[in-house]
């Protein structure tokens, strides 16, 4: 890529890493909300539980990838250029993003740690990252939670912004993510 020109959309590892990481972000969320579906204990909850938590370990692990791709790549521009305010914005909820994909997993990686439960990682078992100390890790759980059901939101802002961009002011906000340069 010229250093003068900027991209038209994203190179392919972004576009890739962008749909890959919300494939597996469904996923996570899924295996979490399905399990409840079966009692305590049954092996296909504790398989949608620990798979939740293999999943979430995987997206913290991808975004480092996706932040490279996507600083090595650059940004595309939104063509027309939105108003300052829906800049910021944009910025702000890209920011809440990644530390949804970074905080989570490391927060549910601590929980874990903090109740003495093992971590495991498709199959294997990781190391705590903190000393047993139940009452935090109880707490650490709630609020895992809660934060889980506000990243609904954001990711619904997300996905309503890109729309909003395509049908609706008719820039190039989604098709940058949509092709490949």
């Amino acid at each position: 890529m010229r250093p003068d020109a900027a991209p038209a959309a994203y190179g392919r590892l972004s576009v890739t890493m962008h749909w890959l990481m919300l494939a597996l972000i469904a996923l996570a969320y899924l295996c979490i909300e399905l399990r409840v579906l079966f009692e305590r204990g049954t092996p296909l909850r504790e398989f949608l539980r620990h798979a939740h938590f293999s999943i979430g370990l995987t997206v913290m692990g991808l975004v480092l990838v996706r932040l490279w791709g996507r600083w090595r790549g650059g940004t595309p521009p939104i063509v027309p250029a939105p108003p300052r305010a829906q800049r910021l914005a944009a910025h702000a909820v890209h920011l809440l993003l990644y530390a949804f994909m970074v905080g989570m997993p490391l927060v549910g990686w601590v929980m874990l740690s903090l109740r003495g439960d093992p971590v495991p990682f498709f199959g294997i078992e990781l190391p705590p990252l903190a000393s047993e100390n139940k009452d935090l890790g109880k707490w650490l759980r709630g609020w895992h939670g809660d934060v889980g059901r506000i990243a609904y939101g954001v990711i619904a802002l997300h996905a309503g912004a890109a729309l909003f961009h395509h049908y609706r002011l008719r820039d190039n906000t989604l098709r940058r993510m949509l092709t490949v340069r």
